[in-house]
């Protein structure tokens, strides 16, 4: 947002500091000052200059070497290719060194040439407008010599860029009234508000007691809050005066004629928006105010036609729709420069309404910017008064016809709230002393009405401040707090005990995690979106589409639903990875989502290969993981009876032969599995990923005791033994495993398939290692024979025969 300084003095006389200086303390009391620009210093070297002569370029068609006379009967010859250049003129004139508004330097320069000592300027070279093509045109008043400046009235203005998120919770803010009542406060100078009930009562007597032309009508279910409206009949439309182009140049806003340009004007000035129709384009002399209520096709003033939808709400006439409500008129509205016969409209909206509409058709206006901001319906009928009062000054000869139409919503018009707060809750909550004079003080600069009961503040907080902003004592404190100025509050530490701040058990749980995955594990942490689309569920094959869990306002539908697992959003990333590595592994703590009562926390393991399967390796990983955690757990083949509830059956990455479930605290609580190449080809990957995905909520609900038990290590030595068994290419190779936990003898400590070889098109060949050891004996020859004979034996009658 931009604040001309030369405007806020309208309103309140300040004090002399620097432009850098006002806007420290702006930014300080009130909002942030982004830049500090100071407009008008480039113009006061301008002169205004008569064109005595003019003959052709020698060497150039279009050129023209053009003699003025710059005071005092001094010429001088510059090179002109203007196509209004003509004797008798009187334009601007810069002179070699000048600098214009545009950064740019002029220097001897020759054109064609002809050295050109200067150059004679357009309204676009001057920063004062678009202008029509060709050199700016003074009057035939002005004096040869005269500065620029001084014959236009132009002064030098100071404009303050602010952020407009810092003004988001103030839509008093939005409109230079507002603004001056902050500037008043903080340099503690008195604020001329002109527009008081006398002001109201002299605009109020130029109205037509007849009944009014334009009849109104607006639906309750409407988003209107307040609409008020007014015919008047003008003799015809003169130029605006420079001043308001000036103003709403120095804002961002372009001058288009006089009524439009007075909208603009009063909009900026007061903070509340407004539209002015061309009366006689209103079918039926009727205003209605309702929801479209079907699909329409509407061409609105930047000539960009919209697709409206049946909730929006549309003012219309009989017969077309007129003004998109708080965003834009319609180009079959609008005035004219040869309207006479006008309406006049000021409104309030539902805030929410604006937006949506807004959000929906991408259409950001200075008027949506306002009503979003959630604005005071009391302050319209003032506007509409200004509108009037301005017109009238400059179209003598204004008459109403009929009285004002008036619509508000009596049960959403903002009320003044009381508050009581006590000059102790405010000196304490702030760490200094404060007198109470100073503090009733503040509030009354900020228009708050304040009573004094024994040292208990009754503050009343007027209607524009309780709309989005002042709710409670802490609003108060932060009134005065801001205004005296938080630099000048000198910080202390609170007195408070320190203690250290403990982990939960969760967080604890997932630590450890994290530090086996990263220490032992060699993987790296990912972290993707909770959020999903339908086209990566597809694209996964993933059997669950969530669409009971799709968001009604989502940024993108590549992103409009919970996801029901993180196992999509996972094969996402290694696509994309698997572009630049050949091989990694990684992790996830992530959630996923399967109904509205409650997230489920899991936890994703991934390797990848473009050469071979890691699925043994991800077994092993598994395996030491849960050790560390002090959790048990069962990795086992599928079991039709019990569904995995983490990875459905009927997924088709799952792998026919590399799949285990995990079984934690006799729940099946995840899975491990290669995925299946189909569903590879879908992300263009080739190799091999194995994925262990493992619902972690039910066993962080419960507390793990650290069954951890420290034992010496053995004195005496460990013997391992290698066996390789022949298996059915299609059968698990964990399957192994499986059935050497059958056998409970003490004296096998560990064990673990190291290798896999495929030995034809139906066979393979598995090979594990088993380490033997006692910690009280050596073992014995014939021990060591006895439990290589009983491994054996336990294989094979699982049918896991040893390799010939």
């Amino acid at each position: 947002m931009l604040i001309s300084l030369n405007w806020i003095k309208d309103f309140v006389d300040l004090p002399e500091l620097s432009p850098k200086e006002l806007g420290s303390l702006f930014t300080l009391a009130t909002a942030e000052v982004e830049d500090v620009i100071v407009k008008g210093d480039s113009l006061k070297s301008i002169l205004c200059v008569e064109i005595k002569s003019l003959k052709p370029h020698p060497e150039a068609d279009k050129l023209n070497l053009v003699t003025f006379d710059y005071g005092g009967g001094n010429l001088k010859e510059v090179v002109c290719g203007a196509p209004n250049v003509r004797v008798g003129l009187k334009v601007p004139y810069a002179a070699i060194g000048t600098t214009l508004p545009n950064g740019m330097t002029l220097e001897p320069k020759k054109i064609r040439g002809i050295l050109s000592d200067g150059m004679l300027c357009s309204e676009t070279e001057l920063g004062l407008g678009e202008g029509k093509g060709g050199l700016m045109e003074l009057g035939s008043d002005v004096k040869p010599g005269t500065p620029l400046p001084e014959y236009l009235k132009l002064e030098s203005d100071i404009i303050f860029d602010v952020d407009n998120k810092s003004l988001t919770h103030r839509p008093d803010l939005w409109g230079y009234l507002g603004l001056a009542r902050e500037f008043a406060a903080n340099h503690k100078k008195p604020l001329k508000n002109r527009f008081n009930q006398e002001w109201e009562k002299k605009i109020e007597g130029q109205f037509n007691k007849a009944l009014p032309p334009v009849t109104l009508d607006i639906s309750q279910d409407s988003s209107c809050l307040a609409y008020y409206g007014l015919s008047l009949d003008i003799p015809k439309m003169g130029e605006t005066p420079t001043l308001i182009k000036t103003r709403l140049e120095s804002v961002g806003l372009r001058p288009i004629n006089l009524i439009v340009d007075i909208s603009n004007y009063v909009m900026v000035e007061l903070g509340i928006p407004n539209h002015i129709f061309d009366r006689t384009k209103i079918a039926g002399e009727k205003i209605s105010v309702r929801h479209a209520e079907k699909d329409l096709k509407f061409q609105t003033l930047d000539l960009q036609m919209r697709d409206l939808n049946p909730s929006d709400t549309v003012i219309f006439d009989t017969e077309k729709p007129l003004v998109l409500a708080g965003l834009m008129g319609g180009l079959e509205s609008g005035v004219t420069p040869d309207s006479t016969k006008l309406f006049l409209e000021v409104a309030n909206w539902e805030a929410h309404e604006v937006r949506k509409t807004s959000v929906r058709l991408g259409l950001r206006t200075d008027s949506s910017q306002r009503y979003e901001k959630t604005l005071d319906s009391n302050l319209c009928y003032r506007t509409l008064l200004r509108i009037v009062d301005l017109i009238s000054e400059l179209c003598p000869g204004t008459t109403s016809v009929g009285g004002p139409v008036k619509f508000v919503r009596e049960d959403k018009l903002s009320k003044a709230i009381t508050l009581n707060i006590s000059h102790k809750e405010i000196v304490s909550s702030l760490g200094m002393e404060i007198p109470k004079e100073q503090i009733i003080d503040i509030f009354s600069r900020l228009d708050f009405k304040v009573n004094d009961n024994n040292s208990v503040f009754e503050v009343t907080v007027p209607t524009y401040r309780t709309t989005k902003d002042i709710s409670c004592k802490a609003d108060l404190i932060e009134e005065i707090g801001r205004m005296i100025g938080y630099d000048n509050i000198t910080p202390v530490s609170p007195m408070l005990a320190v203690k250290p701040v403990r982990l939960s058990a969760v967080k604890q749980f997932h630590r450890k995690i994290q530090d086996f995955m990263v220490l032992q594990g060699k993987s790296l942490q990912i972290m993707t979106y909770p959020l999903t689309g339908a086209d990566l569920l597809t694209k996964a094959m993933w059997p669950v589409m969530n669409e009971h869990l799709v968001l009604v306002n989502s940024l993108s539908v590549e992103q409009d639903r919970m996801r029901p697992s993180i196992i999509p959003s996972v094969l996402e990333m290694v696509s994309q990875n698997q572009k630049h590595y050949d091989a990694f592994s990684f992790f996830e703590l992530g959630r996923s989502y399967l109904d509205y009562e409650k997230e489920r926390s899991q936890l994703v393991i991934g390797l990848f290969s473009k050469d071979q399967t890691r699925f043994l390796e991800l077994v092993n990983t598994i395996e030491k993981l849960f050790s560390a955690l002090n959790v048990s757990v069962n990795l086992g083949p599928k079991n039709e009876k019990f569904p995995n509830p983490v990875v459905p059956s009927q997924w088709a990455g799952v792998h026919p032969d590399e799949f285990l479930n995990v079984q934690v605290m006799g729940k099946y609580c995840g899975a491990l599995t290669t995925v299946h190449p189909l569903v590879l080809k879908n992300f263009k990957m080739k190799g091999f990923l194995s994925l262990a995905v493992i619902d972690l909520t039910d066993i962080e609900a419960r507390e793990v005791k650290d069954k951890t038990k420290y034992s010496p290590i053995s004195k005496f030595p460990s013997s391992s033994c290698d066996f390789t068994v022949v298996m059915s290419k299609d059968a698990p190779a964990a399957g192994v495993i499986t059935a050497l936990n059958s056998l409970k003898q003490k004296e096998i400590k560990s064990k673990a398939i190291v290798d896999v070889f495929i030995m034809n098109e139906t066979q393979k060949a598995v090979s594990i290692r088993t380490v033997f050891e006692d910690s009280e004996k050596t073992l014995s020859a014939e021990t060591i024979k006895d439990l290589e004979h009983k491994i054996v034996q336990a294989l094979d009658k699982a049918g896991f025969p040893l390799r010939s």
